[in-house]
């Protein structure tokens, strides 16, 4: 029975690359039975926490709640892919995670994390957010330094899969572990 991962691309940023590290990442992970779905929280309806209740009491008045709710339970484990702001991880990720509480419990989650030193402290602050949601985070978690080269002059990628290679045998690894973990 093929497993699902939910891949979150955590920014929501007009010029952001996380769209071409994302689909680079999903071909890496993906396997005969392990099907990696792109979640967009640029393209999915989620206001920032409207919901009157708390997340643990599972009480959701907003249809936006109520479709992420659904969306989220649809996955077995989960890949979180963010870049680094100053520091930290963007506000729309931090957003979708509080948004809800039971779903994420006991999903395996991998961190996915890029910027200039590959996000080092953006994964730090994450590890306790999702430690929090009590979901056991994977072995595997890439960190990803991006070089001024990989880009062009609108700040996207020349060549994503020449930019990235040197993480593929990680991402590759990130996969197997996710099949055996939800095996």
């Amino acid at each position: 029975m093929t497993k699902k991962v939910g891949l979150i691309i955590g920014s929501t940023r007009p010029t952001r690359i996380s769209p071409s590290i994302a689909r680079w990442l999903q071909a890496q992970v993906a396997q005969p039975e392990l099907a990696v779905d792109l979640l967009d929280l640029a393209t999915i309806n989620l206001p920032f926490l409207n919901e009157p209740a708390m997340p643990a009491d599972h009480h959701y008045e907003h249809a936006s709640t109520q479709q992420w709710s659904a969306l989220v339970q649809s996955y077995d484990a989960f890949i979180l892919l963010f870049p680094q702001y100053n520091w930290g991880y963007p506000a729309p990720l931090k957003n979708a995670l509080d948004t809800l509480y039971q779903e994420w419990l006991g999903k395996p989650v991998s961190l996915v994390s890029y910027g200039g030193h590959g996000g080092f402290q953006a994964a730090l602050g994450m590890q306790l957010v999702v430690r929090g949601l009590k979901m056991p985070l994977l072995t595997n978690n890439l960190q990803i330094s991006l070089q001024k080269s990989w880009f062009n002059a609108d700040g996207q990628f020349t060549d994503v899969d020449l930019a990235l290679a040197p993480y593929a045998a990680e991402a590759r690894q990130l996969g197997a572990e996710l099949r055996h973990k939800l095996a």
